[in-house]
């Protein structure tokens, strides 16, 4: 009798603590439940399932919640009129007189043997009796144990219809006369508050908060997943109920909508005008030789490398896009893309007579008698004139002439030797002196003497051109005792070119 007691008094904690609803935290279930990630709700583990062997010595395992039971394979569920969790001998419900005990093992389920006991049986809504009784078994759903019915009463349903059958708190009738579950959430019979979700449970309901929100008192508030460990690369985003990532200029979400992965704009949409070249989460535009970038940083303007410097050419520079030239004046020629250099046009277009010689100067030519003689004066030698001595008028004038031709840069710098003259034919016991004749009315020149023979012609004024000026430069010798005295020139002629290259 005892026992029964006992047997009864834990049958009813056990139907208690299903009744208890737990505050779950997010994924945490107690002993005997596991997570459900679709219903967002911890569910029955059913053990009888998943455990091998999990009753011994010929048992059976029936699944409840948070556990399970093993009974002896004759232990049938019968139907009990009285009331829930009320001790019913043995007698009055199935006739037998073997009866059955259970005891709680330390795995959530229970042993029947020996003695009888009666109670409802958690988590199936039935009042059940573990008697062994002889006959045959038909077996029910998931969580039903197996109903053995007597040999005198064959039919599953009783034959009077108005028969009721007592059912545990949760559940009701139906119309095969078992106890099921009243689905509260459905039936609208819950009282959960407008902000939760109602979650059917056999024999009961439960209000939780929606995914996203956590129960705070009596209020479901919203879990701002910005505020826990970093869930987004760069930027998270609150919303209620959930969050979102965000990636910063540059970057875009990849596929798992956490990492943000670079955008390389040089491929996607290439906004510069010459070259891009993609950096972390931006990029930059440069501009080929000769251009720089305009104010917008992403088009290429001509630099005028003209403007910026005056001395890039030696005459005139021609700026062009992206580079520049430098071009020379009539007569030049470009070296080394930025000098000017002389062209010697009587070796490439001389256009001189027959009769005349060609003579280049700096940016141009010009063509001069072959035979510069003038009467008396006859040529003897090349550009050499000498006048006879047997003609008597020669005796006033210089013996000889001799006609040379050079060519200076325009704005030559000051003072500069230009020129030498040398006596040809060295007397003994004679002065050789050496003047201007003509030429130097504006005093440009000056004739230094170097030695007893000879003479440097030096410039002293800048000349710009192009000009022509022809001077004559004397010498004169005299004996040492005065019995003799001569005079020749050298007829210069100097052709100042246009530029002072």
């Amino acid at each position: 009798m005892l026992k029964a007691i006992f047997l009864t008094m834990l049958t009813l904690a056990l139907v208690k603590s299903q009744d208890t609803e737990e505050t779950i935290t997010y994924t945490q279930c107690t002993d005997g439940y596991e997570w459900d990630p679709v219903r967002q709700q911890c569910k029955d583990i059913d053990e009888c399932d998943i455990v091998p062997d999990a009753c011994k010595g010929g048992m059976k395992c029936v699944n409840h919640y948070g556990g399970y039971l093993c009974l002896p394979k004759t232990a049938q569920i019968i139907v009990n009129n009285e009331q829930p969790q009320q001790e019913t001998p043995a007698a009055e419900s199935v006739g037998a007189s073997a009866n059955a005990v259970a005891t709680s093992s330390a795995g959530g389920g229970a042993a029947a043997s020996g003695m009888a006991t009666s109670g409802v049986v958690p988590g199936t809504g039935y009042v059940v009796s573990a008697a062994a009784v002889a006959g045959p078994e038909v077996q029910a759903g998931r969580n039903n144990f197996v109903i053995r019915r007597n040999p005198a009463d064959p039919q599953r349903i009783p034959a009077n219809p108005s028969h009721r059958i007592q059912c545990a708190t949760g559940y009701e009738q139906s119309d095969h006369n078992i106890c099921q579950d009243i689905d509260e959430c459905t039936a609208g019979t819950h009282n959960c508050r407008t902000d939760q979700v109602c979650i059917n449970l056999r024999g009961s309901f439960a209000c939780q908060c929606p995914p996203g929100y956590q129960k705070r008192g009596e209020q479901c508030v919203d879990i701002d997943e910005c505020a826990m460990p970093p869930y987004c690369h760069q930027r998270c985003v609150n919303t209620p109920g959930s969050f979102y990532c965000q990636c910063s200029p540059g970057f875009q979400l990849a596929a798992n909508n956490y990492t943000c992965v670079d955008i390389n704009e040089c491929d996607a949409s290439n906004q510069c005008a010459q070259q891009c070249y993609n950096i972390l989460g931006s990029f930059i535009c440069q501009c080929n030789q000769g251009y720089e970038l305009s104010s917008d940083r992403l088009n290429c303007e001509d630099i005028d490398e003209c403007r910026t410097s005056s001395y890039l050419c030696q005459y005139q520079c021609v700026n062009e896009p992206g580079k520049f030239s430098c071009m020379c004046p009539q007569g030049y020629q470009v070296v080394r893309s930025r000098t000017c250099q002389d062209i010697n046009e009587c070796e490439t277009t001389n256009e001189c007579r027959e009769d005349e010689m060609c003579w280049n100067y700096h940016g141009g030519f010009r063509c001069y008698p072959r035979n510069p003689c003038q009467d008396p004066y006859v040529l003897t030698s090349e550009n050499r004139c000498v006048c006879p001595v047997s003609n008597a008028v020669c005796r006033e004038l210089p013996q000889s002439i001799v006609y040379k031709y050079m060519s200076i840069r325009s704005d030559r710098s000051v003072p500069s030797d230009i020129f030498q003259i040398q006596a040809t034919t060295i007397y003994a016991n004679t002065i050789n002196t050496f003047q201007i004749k003509s030429g130097n009315e504006n005093g440009e020149f000056y004739l230094r003497q170097t030695s007893p023979v000879s003479a440097m012609l030096v410039l002293v004024k800048s000349l710009s051109g192009p000009r022509e000026y022809i001077v004559d430069l004397e010498m004169l010798t005299v004996s040492s005792i005065g019995t003799y005295r001569t005079s020749s020139v050298l007829r210069l002629t100097i052709i100042v070119g246009p530029f002072s290259f």
